[in-house]
């Protein structure tokens, strides 16, 4: 009698036929929605997001532009790429019981870090890769939690931040006035039109210069995505694990809860459109424009709502209307990347055309309209005769130690 040698799993990337709909179209939002965030900062120092009004040629259809941004865009796109990339963490990881995809998900991790590396420190100053593949770090050892779990601690955990985060904030005006100002100071919330001329100098100069001024600003926001960004990131990705277990995200939840979802989203939203219609009437006063309770702590239900509406255009068969977005979401790496070189060719001096400093937030609203429009027509091309887009076959090639197939006629 011959003894049986076990069958060992041969790991590889999801086949198309078993993705989620749902997450491809909801990551398809995310990654087009996280460009009209990021435009701002490819465009113009990091102050001039706190207060736009620096701005030469401040006007009411600049005013427009910043608010549709900062009400319907800001956070809410980071918000949902931090619930999908809690998704993605079980989805590759399984549960911690599992080695081979737990080794597999630490790979995947890694590399990431490696991309996230080269792309804030070469590329731009925001990246946010290196900043997942830390967190993931971290919440991968929770990924075996039930939903329940998932959910109550990671609410529990981005509830009390927001609540630390505003009271921070609002203890601010405590201070005596000579200590409030040289704290706003300190945090960017004052800049002079020679500060402003000077900084729009140094990314519009040579290329070298540009780079190095580029990689000092990533050197800056690196201790900020270690102190303050990874425990929010960490409490999101918790909630959107716990989601997809749940349910919610892979599109099992009731009808009703989508919904109801979306109603609540709304609600938030004409709550955050007041609170960001009073920081503009007050001149963009700092602790005002900083401290935002309603969109601190109501982002993430207006992110689900978001998701709602494309699950249950999924649901009601409209996934062919969608099928642009979905492509643009399997895509997301590439496309997310993709927008970088794009903006910071447009932007930078010296390696691109330079218009750093020049270009209002009209003229950037057209600028993210003809990206969105590239991206929604090159992503379904490109996926008609490859499997995946070129980042994502580099990246799962390095993550599974091989040359993946890329051509769809190749075998898998």
């Amino acid at each position: 009698m011959t003894q049986t040698e076990p069958q060992t799993e041969i790991l590889a990337p999801v086949q198309r036929a078993d993705r989620v709909l749902s997450l491809d179209v909801v990551r398809g939002l995310a990654v087009l929605g996280i460009l009209a965030v990021n435009a701002m900062t490819f465009f113009w120092p990091h102050e001039v997001g706190m207060n736009p009004a620096i701005q030469p040629g401040w006007n009411a259809d600049a005013l427009l532009g910043w608010q549709i941004q900062d009400v319907f865009f800001r956070d809410k796109m980071r918000t949902l790429f931090s619930l999908l990339f809690g998704v993605s963490i079980f989805l590759v990881g399984g549960l911690r019981t599992d080695l081979d995809r737990g080794r597999l998900l630490r790979s995947r991790l890694f590399w990431l870090a490696v991309f996230g590396l080269i792309h804030g420190a070469a590329f731009w100053f925001g990246d946010i890769l290196f900043l997942y593949a830390l967190t993931g770090f971290i919440v991968m050892l929770v990924r075996s939690w039930s939903a329940r779990r998932l959910l109550i601690v990671g609410t529990v955990l981005y509830l009390i931040l927001c609540a630390l985060y505003v009271g921070m904030m609002w203890s601010m005006t405590l201070m005596p006035p000579d200590q409030l100002q040289a704290s706003i100071a300190e945090q960017g919330g004052h800049m002079t039109p020679e500060q402003l001329a000077a900084a729009i100098q140094a990314m519009t100069g040579d290329a070298w210069s540009v780079t190095v001024h580029q990689f000092q600003q990533w050197l800056a926001v690196v201790p900020i995505i270690a102190v303050a960004m990874i425990p929010v990131t960490a409490s999101l990705m918790m909630i959107g694990m716990g989601l997809f277990k749940s349910g919610f995200l892979a599109g099992r939840s009731p009808t009703w809860l989508y919904f109801a979802s979306i109603l609540l989203a709304a609600g938030c939203l004409y709550l955050i459109w007041g609170e960001s219609s009073a920081i503009a009437a007050s001149g963009f006063d700092f602790i005002q424009a900083m401290t935002r309770p309603h969109a601190t702590f109501l982002v993430p239900l207006v992110s689900l709502g978001y998701a709602s509406v494309l699950i249950l255009m999924v649901r009601f068969g409209m996934s062919l209307i969608l099928y642009p977005l979905i492509s643009v979401g399997r895509m997301a790496f590439t496309n997310y990347l993709t927008q970088t070189l794009i903006m910071t060719t447009l932007a930078y001096g010296g390696r691109g055309l330079g218009w750093y400093g020049e270009i209002g937030w009209p003229e950037m609203w057209g600028i993210i309209a003809v990206v969105w429009i590239l991206q929604l027509l090159w992503s379904p091309m490109w996926l008609a005769f490859f499997r995946m887009g070129p980042i994502e076959w580099i990246w799962r090639s390095l993550t599974y130690g091989r040359l993946l197939a890329l051509s769809r006629e190749a075998a898998a």
